[in-house]
């Protein structure tokens, strides 16, 4: 790291340091399309326990991921559902780094739901 008297006198010019993005397969756009090739579950890393269920999720642009279905309970997905995904990685999942949004295209809300609706697609009664 320069002093700021060498940056005065040399002109060195200081490098930006880029950005990586936490969630490339999006290719910078909020949400992308795309279809479930396999619905399974996945067991959490070391201090929790239990059972979570995943989708493996082709894209539009032809990238294959792994998309978390929030909410406890029933969900209606099947193979080549059609799902809408964006970022956001679960913690205590290795590798998945996709959240599938509720009530669009082809998964169900989480009906029943009092707080935090808008995550899990549940209008207001």
């Amino acid at each position: 790291m320069p002093t700021n008297n060498q940056l005065c006198n040399k002109k060195i010019i200081r490098k930006r340091k880029i950005k990586k993005s936490k969630s490339p397969d999006l290719k910078r756009s909020p949400q992308k399309k795309g279809f479930c090739l396999k619905i399974f579950t996945m067991n959490p890393k070391k201090p929790n326990s239990a059972v979570r269920k995943v989708a493996r999720i082709r894209l539009r642009n032809k990238n294959e991921i792994t998309g978390y279905i929030p909410g406890i309970g029933y969900n209606s997905l099947q193979k080549y559902s059609a799902v809408l995904v964006r970022g956001g990685r679960v913690k205590d999942l290795p590798g998945v780094k996709y959240h599938i949004i509720r009530n669009k295209l082809d998964l169900v809300p989480l009906y029943g739901r009092k707080s935090s609706r808008s995550k899990y697609g549940v209008k207001k009664k």
